[in-house]
Parts: structure tokens; C-alpha cells; sequence
């Protein structure tokens, strides 16, 4: 079965923590912190794979993760950085957030390769928070968390042209016959899965890309039959061309066939019906002599409005000339530049970047006794005269405001404590 969209899991990898650690030496009777960082986490990056035609893979294995960093060591050693993950993806696969169905990424044109989620940074070892108050340390900071996202990819194929029509109206032995693809041929309806791509060589001219978008049905725009899995792939295209079956071997009405598809390409996305469109009336050696009249009728109908009708035979090749020098006409007096979906929303901007965190811990020596350390709440102790009632006001309400009070009364702290903040001491009360 033709793969053609996947949902998975992506989560990049977690900073190292940094670490803790004091310099032990001989005849060094207080050696200072010499506390690593820790490794950065590693990256998801999504990578363009022109060996890739599916995203079959996917439906295996859903739960992708890039590799932590490791924690920081003794003697400023840093931790390794965690390994990127990279993934590889069919040209043209369209990135989006799973939950808001918004672009994250487009994987055609230049983009080659994106990241979509960056590792958490590592954290920074007891080295980097040795001050004149506080010359032992005894904290580090922990290393960024991963970032994580379930994401939807959709394989939009990269054609000029994309050749549209009912089941068993000849497509398959179009193409055939005017590329290099070898799509199977047989007389039943949905022979086609997946969409055939094939290139048309033209003398003279630099030709163009074709795809045979699967046979559609009434109810396409629904997802009825296979329908969304198959339109998804004609939004790429410049050119749309309709082929009908002009001698009704099967009894349709090739008219009513038309308006049909046209229908469902509005409905699936209004933008599809503003491209260019021919129609192909096909299987032309299967009509009487001379009788002209569905012909006739895909004319008057469609002509008007602006629409070229190609009477061809996909069988003996009758037809088949004009109609593709008229389809790279329209392509040449088209944009050149691919058609590539605009990123909507960027995962990053999920995860904030919050400021240094503060630090809080029990002594390991003095029962009773609880440290809040951290370069924000060094900076204030700088600018707040807490020996003023309005500086110890200021700084009851920063505690509070920032969730240290909670910190505490998790570490179980209880009334008549005492709290070390760099070289004060404050007894705890609720």
C-alpha cells in the first residue's frame, strides 16, 4: 500500500546536567569548585532522501529521539554533546504540527535539510558560580529540557502537471505512452495506488514532470474512497489535465465527469480550480466514424470558458502532440518557481526560555537549616536594603512571587528554621 502521510513522535535530546565538584589535591586544604557543563542535547533534523519515494517507514516506527548530553565532570571536564537524530524524508514532504495542522516545514526546493527541534542546552558546572559571597557553591545548573512534538507528515509529489480523471479512462496508458514512467495497465477500477510521475521530453523544449493522480470518485473531497490521500498530491501542480473517456465505452457522461472532479478540487482546496486546465477526450479510436457528438459537447460546454478540449488517443498516439505542446506552452507563460508551502508555525517558539533558576536545598550537615543560592537572587540581594522595612517587604514578596516559599515547604522546612541566603541567616515563620 502506497504510504502517503504518517504521524510520529519527535523529541530532541535533554542538556547534562553540570556538575558539583571541589578541587581535591594534595597540600590543598580548600581547593574551589571545578564543576563541568553539561553536553548539549541533540538536534531533530528532517533531511531530504531522493532515494525515498514514500513514507512507508513511518508507519513502523512512530517514536523518534535524539540523545541526551552528558552531565558535566570533575576538573571543568564537559560533558559530551548528545548525537543528532536525523531523518529522512521523500522530496516533497510537507512538515506540520499534529495538533494545529499548520506548516512547520516543506521539505522541496532549497530546504534540504531543517531542523525542527534544537537540544536543550547543557548546564553550567559549580565553577561558573563562585563569587566573593558565596566561594563554595554547592549547586550547578541543570541542563535544558528536551523538546517534544507529535508532527504529521504529508508527501505532496513534485510534478508541472497533474493528470486527473475517473477510474478507467486511460491515464495509465497516457502516461505510458508519452513518459518514461511504466505505471500497471489493467481494465479495473483503483488499478492505480499510488501516483505514477513521469517525465515528457519535448524537442525543442525542456519538457516537464507529470503525475498520474490516482482514479477519483464522487465523495473524493470527503476522504471517501482514497480521496485525500490522492488530492493531496495535485496541489503542487500548475497544470491540471482532464481526461475523459470522449466514446463513453463504460456509459458515462464525459461532461458530467468533468463538472464531477472539478467539484471535488474545489471542495478539497478553492485554490486548485484558479490553475490552467485542458481537457484530453480520450479513446477517440473507439468512436464511429465521424460521430463527433460527446466531443461536440465537452466543446460547447467548456470552450467558453476558456478551456481547450484535445480530441487524442492514448492507444495509437493520435492527438497526443498538440495536446503536450499546448500544456508546455501554458507552463512556460507560468511562475517557474516550485510551489512550496510557507512556514506557519516554528516549534521553538513552543519552549521558553526562562531566566537563571534559583536554587534551593537543605544543608547536608546542620539539620534545621535550608540555602537559596542563584545568580537572580544574588543580583537583588545587590539592589535591596533588607534592613529597611520596605526592602524586607520587597524581598518577602520576590520569595513568594517566585515560587521560593514553595520550594521550601516541599523540602519540609518548619517554623523556626533557619534560611542562608549569602551570608544572611533568617529564622523561617509562616
Amino acid at each position: 500500500m502506497f504510504a502517503d502521510n504518517a504521524k510520529i513522535f519527535i523529541k530532541s535530546g535533554k542538556g547534562g546536567d553540570g556538575h558539583v565538584s571541589f578541587r581535591r589535591e594534595l597540600f590543598v586544604a580548600a581547593g574551589g569548585p571545578d564543576g563541568g557543563d553539561g553536553g548539549n542535547g541533540g538536534d531533530i533534523i528532517f533531511e531530504v532522501d531522493l532515494g525515498l519515494n514514500t513514507l512507508t517507514d513511518f508507519r513502523h516506527i512512530r517514536k523518534y529521539v535524539a540523545e541526551s548530553g552528558q552531565e558535566g565532570g570533575k576538573k571543568n571536564m564537559h560533558g559530551k554533546d548528545g548525537q543528532d537524530l536525523i531523518i529522512k524524508v521523500p522530496e516533497g514532504t510537507v512538515i506540520k504540527d499534529d495538533e494545529t495542522g499548520k506548516v512547520i516545514a516543506d521539505m522541496s526546493g532549497e530546504n534540504k535539510r531543517v531542523t525542527i527541534l534544537h537540544g536543550g542546552k547543557g548546564g553550567k558546572g559549580n565553577m561558573h558560580y563562585a563569587t566573593a559571597t558565596m566561594q563554595v557553591p554547592k549547586y550547578a545548573q541543570p541542563g535544558k529540557p528536551a523538546k517534544e512534538l507529535w508532527v504529521r507528515l504529508e508527501l505532496k509529489v513534485i510534478a508541472d502537471v497533474g493528470l486527473v480523471g475517473f477510474p478507467n479512462v486511460g491515464k495509465s496508458t497516457f502516461l505510458s505512452r508519452v513518459t518514461n514512467a511504466r505505471p500497471k495497465i489493467a481494465n479495473y477500477h483503483f488499478t492505480t495506488l499510488a501516483p505514477n510521475l513521469g517525465v515528457v521530453d519535448m524537442d525543442g523544449s525542456k519538457g516537464f514532470v507529470i503525475a498520474d493522480i490516482p482514479g477519483l470518485i464522487e465523495g473524493a473531497s470527503e476522504g471517501i474512497g482514497l480521496g485525500h490521500e490522492f488530492l493531496r498530491h495535485i496541489e503542487r501542480t500548475k497544470v491540471i489535465i482532464h481526461m475523459v473517456d470522449a466514446a463513453s465505452v463504460e456509459g458515462r457522461d464525459p461532461v458530467n465527469d468533468i463538472k464531477s472532479i472539478n467539484e471535488e478540487l474545489e471542495k478539497y482546496n478553492p485554490e486548485l480550480l484558479k490553475r490552467p486546465q485542458v481537457i484530453a477526450a480520450n479513446k477517440i479510436d473507439a468512436l464511429p466514424e465521424d460521430d463527433t457528438t460527446y466531443i461536440d459537447l465537452i466543446r460547447e460546454e467548456f470552450e467558453p470558458q476558456g478551456i481547450k478540449v484535445f480530441p487524442i488517443s492514448a492507444v495509437s498516439g493520435k492527438g497526443l502532440k498538440e495536446l503536450l505542446w499546448e500544456v508546455q506552452g501554458m507552463l512556460d507563460n507560468l511562475d517557474q518557481a516550485p510551489i512550496i508551502y510557507e512556514q506557519e508555525i516554528d516549534p521553538e517558539e513552543y519552549y521558553d526560555n526562562p531566566e537563571e533558576p534559583f536554587y534551593v536545598f537543605a544543608d547536608e550537615e546542620e539539620e534545621g537549616v535550608f540555602h537559596i543560592e542563584g545568580p537572580r537572587i544574588d543580583k537583588m540581594l545587590g539592589y535591596t536594603n533588607i534592613e529597611s522595612e520596605k526592602g524586607f517587604i520587597f524581598f518577602q514578596k520576590f520569595m513568594k512571587d517566585n515560587g521560593i516559599l514553595d520550594q521550601l515547604e516541599e523540602l519540609g522546612i518548619q517554623e523556626g528554621d533557619t534560611v542562608q541566603i549569602y551570608g544572611h541567616a533568617f529564622e523561617y515563620y509562616k
